[in-house]
């Protein structure tokens, strides 16, 4: 047993045998080699950190008006409520803001979450920075309540949770070059990919919506979205047959090119291409904020290192000094039980959204029950029912009760004859909530009335958030929200009104109130003369 601790040579007998048991774990060599990824993770990586400092910045300049302390949800609020009803379960509302919700902290969360996000786009430390990114948007996630109820709030969670297994486990860039690529960590980042989409389609179809099944709902959507760009504009305007023609061919982009996924190298580069050009598309037309610039990170992790240009693996890869790539990965013992886990927990939100049940199923649903309030495995589906009307809340203020004047917001539609914009990545969350608020009533949207309250309240962070404040000195004695069908013109009226928008049909959304003495609302009457408005219970 000496030549064990190597003083002296192995037997001839034990060369043979171990030549033996590793020619048994030796990848045949009729069977390809795997194509490695390094590039792509490293394009991936960067990307992720890019969305993340998107994310976060945007966040910043919303954050006082949205959940601070004299915002329209104010966070210490949220976390008192959280406390008496929770009873000390933590675990039930995992964030950082039990520490402290006072605005300081929710900014220095915010702040801590662009420096980690610079580090990750820089490539120091990856995993460490992604497990605290992954902390942190969590925390402000949960904090953010209504505000953050988005789909690619989720998959952002998601990705940036799965990213922390395929990242290596490096602190400098260079060692990052030495680092292999984790392949079940790469699976469950297509698997991602692979529901992100698919669910899309099947929900569309699953939903019996009209509009889908006719492939009509193109002839609405560009309007309908929350946010239209000038572009969308245009594509409104292509004829009935154009919109069908799309709409068949989304279908199949969303139906059938996951699959492609699980092909091959060369099926892969195809998914990636269709993807991509889907997800341009998209950005084009409408503003979606950092979701389309995630989802193409997704699908770049589509690219074996092959497809990328050669300077830029030379960049990537460099010269290969010291060990070979055998180390800086997760180790497969802990690797393997974490993916087919994540695995597993995944096919509850999946089978859910698809409407499927196998009993077995049961039996997962409760292990995916305790990982839920971290937002991290999730159903996906965009657009499930198409939207064919577009109401659009105008809220306005007055001095006296006569004369109104309204609150222009910074992005969603209001004065008719302003360009829509582009403002992706960032995300105006109160123009995206006004939309949602429009579709339902006032009673349905508690959070409008806090809005309001600070509007009569002249909260200055709230007024932040608005593009126009009619009333910068002095707060309005009243606030009233109406509602309009507005819809796209066509070429011949943007010609001569010089109006990207129209509308119709104005009817009230929430009735003109005030604030009592003790400071909360009521509604308003105005007298019959302008001088003697009056606030009545």
């Amino acid at each position: 047993m000496q030549f064990l601790f190597g003083t002296e040579q192995p037997p001839r007998d034990a060369i043979r045998w171990r030549e033996r048991l590793g020619s048994l774990t030796r990848r045949p060599a009729w069977l390809p080699q795997p194509a490695p990824y390094q590039v792509s993770r490293w394009v991936f990586l960067r990307l992720l950190g890019l969305v993340y400092l998107c994310a976060f910045a945007s966040l910043w300049v919303q954050l006082d008006g949205l959940i601070g302390s004299r915002g329209i949800l104010p966070a210490e609020r949220l976390m008192e409520l959280a406390a008496a009803q929770l009873d000390g379960q933590v675990h039930l509302f995992p964030t950082l803001l039990w520490l402290n919700a006072s605005d300081g902290f929710l900014h220095a969360l915010t702040g801590a979450g662009l420096v980690l996000a610079a580090l990750l786009t820089a490539g120091i430390a990856p995993v460490l920075t992604l497990l605290g990114l992954w902390v942190l948007y969590l925390s402000l996630s949960l904090g953010g309540q209504v505000f953050f109820s988005f789909q690619w709030d989720t998959l952002l969670l998601e990705a940036g949770f799965l990213a922390v297994w395929l990242a290596p486990l490096t602190v400098w860039p260079r060692a990052e070059r030495r680092a292999i690529v984790p392949r079940p960590a790469l699976w469950l980042m297509w698997w991602l990919l692979f529901r992100l989409m698919f669910e899309s389609g099947a929900v569309k179809l699953m939903s019996h919506d009209v509009s889908w099944a006719n492939l009509s709902a193109l002839r609405y959507h560009y309007e309908t979205q929350p946010l239209p760009t000038w572009i969308g504009w245009y594509a409104h305007q292509m004829s009935w047959a154009i919109h069908g023609l799309c709409a068949a061919i989304l279908f199949g982009i969303e139906l059938g090119s996951p699959f492609l996924i699980f092909f091959g190298s060369n099926a892969r580069r195809a998914a990636c291409v269709i993807l991509v050009t889907l997800q341009l598309a998209i950005a084009a037309t409408g503003n979606y904020c950092f979701f389309n610039l995630l989802a193409i990170a997704l699908c770049l992790l589509l690219l074996d290192d092959t497809a990328w240009p050669a300077r830029l693996r030379r960049f990537v890869q460099g010269r290969e000094r010291g060990p070979s790539k055998r180390s800086r990965a997760w180790p497969l013992p802990i690797l393997l039980p974490v993916s087919v886990a994540l695995f597993v927990l995944s096919l509850t939100p999946t089978m859910s959204s698809l409407g499927f049940g196998p009993p077995w199923l049961e039996r997962v649903s409760g292990l995916y029950g305790w990982a839920q309030p971290f937002r991290s495995i999730n159903s996906y589906g965009l657009f499930a029912v198409m939207t064919t009307e577009r109401p659009e809340i105008i809220v306005e203020g007055s001095l006296d009760g006569l004369r109104w004047e309204p609150y222009e917001f910074a992005y969603k539609p209001g004065d008719l004859r302003r360009t829509p914009a582009f403002v992706a990545p960032h995300q105006p969350r109160l123009d995206w909530q006004m939309w949602f608020a429009a579709l339902g009533s006032v009673e349905q949207n508690t959070w409008f009335l806090h809005f309001v309250q600070r509007l009569l309240e002249g909260s200055s962070e709230v007024g932040a958030l608005l593009a126009v404040n009619p009333f910068p000195g002095k707060p309005p004695l009243a606030v009233r929200a109406m509602v309009y069908d507005y819809r796209f013109t066509d070429r011949r009226s943007k010609a001569v009104t010089g109006g990207w928008w129209r509308r119709e049909n104005p009817r009230e959304y929430c009735p003109a109130v005030a604030l009592n003495r003790d400071g909360r609302l009521i509604r308003f009457h105005a007298a019959p003369e302008a001088s003697n408005p009056r606030p009545t219970p």
